[in-house]
């Protein structure tokens, strides 16, 4: 009796576990997306943590160090026709960066309404708009090394941590930046050439997702190294 009481348990639950080895070989997706944008989105969480802990490092240094901590409207002054102009630089790199934002999202969109070329010269502009983020980036480094002394272990102007934070967390960035231009323009080229007219240009939008997310860090840099 106990035997056939086992038997007929087990043949009870038999369905469904053949409902499960089914949907398990048919490699059935939870929710519907697709791998490319849901492997993008856990990288950038990764990152996300990476640059909150750059961050946070930077403003415990900054609120525990007891020498001064240099005026930024100093340091980052540019000089135009002899006047001192506070953070102009930064304020362009910024403007620029925004720019980008937009140019992208015009560039997901035509993706998605498979204008491949308007996608494509949209993608190309953004790179250059990053391009030209990254040369103001190079610029400003070369400016603080050469003419005002800052090095990531020292620093004539105030607290030497500033140095080291600001090479770290704004050459992390400019890494990222430089990242994304090489991968805007290898997709640019791509959708320009018509490789994804089977299988879609989700691409531009998992791009796209890279793109914002170095905008919005950027956003955060300048309000904690700029206006702080």
């Amino acid at each position: 009796m106990a035997e056939t009481g086992t038997v007929a348990a087990h043949g009870s639950n038999e369905p469904g576990w053949q409902t499960l080895v089914t949907d398990w070989s048919a490699d059935k997706q939870t929710f519907q997306v697709p791998w490319g944008k849901a492997m993008m989105w856990i990288f950038l969480l990764s990152d996300t943590f990476i640059f909150t802990c750059f961050l946070t490092g930077y403003m415990n240094v900054r609120v525990s160090t007891p020498v001064p901590w240099p005026n930024p409207s100093e340091v980052f002054a540019l000089e135009v026709f002899g006047v001192s102009v506070p953070l102009l630089l930064i304020g362009i790199m910024t403007f620029d960066l925004i720019t980008s934002s937009g140019t992208m999202a015009l560039a997901v969109n035509y993706g998605y309404r498979r204008d491949r070329g308007r996608a494509a010269a949209l993608m190309l502009m953004t790179a250059a708009i990053g391009a030209i983020f990254v040369g103001m980036q190079a610029f400003e480094w070369t400016k603080l090394i050469v003419e005002e002394g800052i090095r990531p272990w020292g620093n004539p102007m105030g607290a030497s941590q500033f140095g080291a934070t600001f090479f770290m967390i704004t050459g992390f960035h400019g890494l990222h930046v430089s990242a994304g231009v090489v991968y805007l323009t290898i997709v640019a080229m791509k959708v320009l050439r018509g490789d994804y007219e089977k299988k879609g240009y989700e691409i531009v939008e998992i791009v796209g997702l890279y793109w914002h997310f170095v905008d919005l860090v950027w956003v955060f840099i300048f309000a904690f190294f700029y206006l702080w």
